[in-house]
């Protein structure tokens, strides 16, 4: 595998939330260079050294609601 795709979402009560597509990993941070720090030991805590992809995605998903 060369790369891992992570789906991060503002979590209600604050901070974001993050997802592998694929994989069994989720994780969370108060900010967004928390939670790529906390996806990277999430990364290597998941895979073995051979294994890990060598780059890791995140698209951050933002809902955004407009009254008309």
């Amino acid at each position: 595998m060369s790369e891992i795709i992570f789906i991060a979402e503002e979590a209600e009560e604050g901070g974001y939330y993050a997802y592998a597509l694929g994989e069994s990993i989720v994780t969370q941070g108060d900010t967004d260079q928390e939670l790529q720090s906390m996806v990277r030991e999430a990364v290597h805590c998941h895979f073995d050294e051979g294994e890990r992809p060598a780059i890791i995605r995140i698209h951050y998903v933002r809902d955004v609601v407009i009254a008309v």
